[in-house]
């Protein structure tokens, strides 16, 4: 992948009601090249227009990707991968980073009535997730918009060294800071 390619980032922290989420975009040679922050309700289900809006206040034509941190950030808030393929243009990536049966028995766990529908609706629409092994380790993606010969490439490319693909693991600790700022010794 050329050195210059760029991924926005997403992921998120929180304490409360209201999640931090951080949008970092990285270069494949591993440059950061910018940020944006927004917030979503945690247990809500307000993700997916969080990080449009994020993507959409950015104003990055030159971002290729959007590598979201998980599927189910602020307390399963599921995110639509489709939606924000078709709003942003780009090819979405979801990664997270240990392997599981799945949110279906947490959902219904978590949630009753048309807030369960909706939220497993949701998650049950998403591309399976498929294993990728990176520089140390294994990840799982689900991706939208790209093949998943791409998708490993461009998690593979982003992952120079550990677990975590570079845009998703600046944004978290970006995302912790500002929670961390916003929160202060709450």
């Amino acid at each position: 992948m050329k050195p210059g390619v760029r991924a926005l980032g997403i992921a998120e922290s929180y304490r409360g009601d209201r999640s931090t989420l951080a949008g970092a975009v990285v270069r494949a040679n591993r440059v950061v090249d910018g940020f944006v922050f927004g917030s979503c309700t945690v247990g809500g289900t307000d993700a997916t227009d969080a990080i449009i809006d994020l993507f959409d206040r950015l104003g990055r034509p030159d971002v290729s990707y959007v590598l979201v941190a998980g599927i189910a950030p602020a307390w399963f808030n599921v995110v639509d991968l489709h939606r924000l393929q078709e709003a942003t243009g780009r090819s979405v990536l979801s990664v997270t980073f240990e392997e599981s049966a799945g949110l279906t028995d947490a959902i219904r766990d978590a949630f009753e009535g048309d807030a369960r529908r909706r939220r497993l609706g949701t998650y049950r629409a998403q591309p399976d997730r498929r294993r990728v092994a990176v520089d140390d380790g294994t990840v799982f993606v689900r991706n939208v918009g790209v093949d998943d010969a791409t998708a490993a490439e461009v998690v593979r490319a982003f992952t120079p060294e550990g677990e975590r693909p570079e845009p998703v693991r600046v944004a978290r600790q970006a995302a912790r800071a500002a929670d961390e700022y916003r929160h202060g010794d709450d």
